[in-house]
C-alpha cells in the first residue's frame, strides 16, 4: 500500500464517518472474516459501521463475532439498500470488481461514497479511490492485518477481530499449505494467537463439522470424477438433481474441487456445479505450479481470480459446457504437461 493511500485513509476515518463493509456475492471464510474483522476495528474507533453482504454466507462461518450483525441484501433489503444510500464511505473487501456483488451492483455504481478497495485478486478495476491491491498476499484477511499496521494501530486488534481474521488466512490458504502462503504470513497468525486467536477452535467450525448429506454429497461428487490424465487434468459436475437428492445447503461444496489436486500426476482440478435458480453452471478451478487458472477463467468462463485458484461460469448445459471444456484442453496441452 503507498504512502499516498495509507495517508488518505489515515485522513478519511480520522472522524467519525457512516461506512458500509461489502464482501463479495457467496461470500467465503476470506470475505466474511476480513470484512467482520474491519467491521469491529472501525466501530471500536466510533465509526457508524455496517457489513452489507450481497446474499448469506455458509452455515459454518455464523459462528464469527459479529456475524449475527451482517445485513443481507437478499433478506435484508429495505436496510441494505438504506445503508448504501447513507453511506460516506464503502469499503470492498476480497473483490475488486463491482460485478462481484450482483443485486447491488447498481447500487455501489450509482454511490456518492468514497471507495476503499482491499483486495488481493488480479486485474483490478479502478473504481476505488483508496486502493490496497497486491496478488501476493495470502489473503484479504492478511491484508486487513496489514492495512491495521499501515494504520499504526496493531494494538487495537481484540481477539473478536482476531478470530476474524485468522478464519480467512487459515481457509484461504487451505490451512497454510498454499503456494501463497509466506513466512510473514505465519508471522501475523502467530501475532494473531497471541492476541486471542483461537486456532484449534477454528479449525474444528470450519471443517470438523459436517452433516451426513453434506458426506453423501461428496461422495456423490467423488463418484462423478471423471480424470484425463493425457491433460493431467480431473474435473468433477453435480447436478441440481444431484444436489437437491443430498439436502444441499450453502457451503457444502466448499473444499469439493482440491480432491482432484490430491491424485497423483493431476495439476489442473475443476468443478461443475448446476445452479438452475440462476441458470448457470458455477466453476472452480485450482492448479498447482505454473498453470494460470486466472488466465484460463478470464478467457473462457467469465471469471477469474489467482493462479491457482479462480472461479467462473457457464450459460450452457452440463453436457455442452463439459464438451467445450474439453475441447479447450488440447490447445493447454504443453502448459499442462510441462
Amino acid at each position: 500500500m503507498n504512502f499516498q493511500h495509507i495517508k488518505a485513509l489515515k485522513e478519511l476515518i480520522s472522524s467519525q464517518k457512516t461506512i458500509a463493509i461489502i464482501p463479495h456475492k457467496n461470500p467465503d471464510g476470506d470475505a466474511i472474516g476480513s470484512t467482520l474483522a474491519l467491521w469491529h476495528y472501525l466501530q471500536n474507533k466510533g465509526h457508524k459501521a455496517t457489513v452489507v453482504a450481497p446474499n448469506d454466507s455458509p452455515k459454518f462461518l455464523k459462528w464469527m463475532p459479529g456475524a449475527e450483525k451482517i445485513l443481507n441484501f437478499e433478506k435484508d433489503n429495505s436496510a441494505s439498500k438504506t445503508c448504501l444510500e447513507e453511506a460516506e464511505v464503502i469499503f470492498t473487501l476480497d473483490f475488486n470488481h463491482l460485478g462481484r456483488v450482483g443485486q447491488m451492483t447498481e447500487y455501489l455504481e450509482k454511490s456518492t461514497a468514497v471507495f476503499v478497495m482491499v483486495d488481493h485478486h488480479q486485474q483490478p478495476a479502478d473504481y476505488a479511490r483508496i486502493m490496497y491491491s497486491d496478488v501476493n498476499m495470502s489473503s484479504t484477511c492478511e491484508m486487513v492485518y496489514e492495512l491495521i499496521s499501515y494504520l499504526d494501530d496493531l494494538d487495537a486488534i481484540t481477539p473478536e477481530m482476531a478470530n476474524c481474521i485468522y478464519t480467512g488466512i487459515m481457509t484461504d490458504t487451505g490451512s497454510f499449505k498454499f503456494k501463497a502462503t509466506t513466512s510473514n504470513t505465519h508471522r501475523v497468525v502467530a501475532d494473531l494467537m497471541d492476541k486471542g486467536a483461537e486456532n484449534t477452535a477454528i479449525h474444528h467450525r470450519i471443517y470438523d463439522t459436517n452433516s451426513p448429506s453434506r458426506l453423501h454429497l461428496l461422495g456423490c461428487a467423488l463418484n462423478n470424477m471423471v480424470i484425463l490424465q493425457e491433460y493431467r487434468t480431473a474435473y468433477i459436475t453435480l447436478s441440481q438433481e444431484e444436489l437437491d437428492r443430498f439436502n444441499y445447503q450453502k457451503g457444502d461444496t466448499e473444499g469439493f474441487v482440491n480432491y482432484g489436486l490430491t491424485l497423483e500426476g493431476i495439476c489442473f482440478a475443476v468443478i461443475f456445479i448446476e445452479n438452475k435458480e440462476e441458470g448457470i453452471l458455477k466453476i472452480s478451478f485450482r492448479s498447482v505450479g505454473d498453470f494460470s487458472v486466472n488466465d484460463f477463467a478470464r478467457a473462457h468462463f467469465q471469471g477469474g481470480g489467482h493462479t491457482n485458484a479462480a472461479g467462473g461460469k457457464s450459460d450452457m448445459n452440463i453436457t455442452d459446457t463439459i464438451n467445450y471444456f474439453t475441447s479447450l484442453l488440447p490447445t493447454y496441452k504443453k502448459e499442462l504437461t510441462a
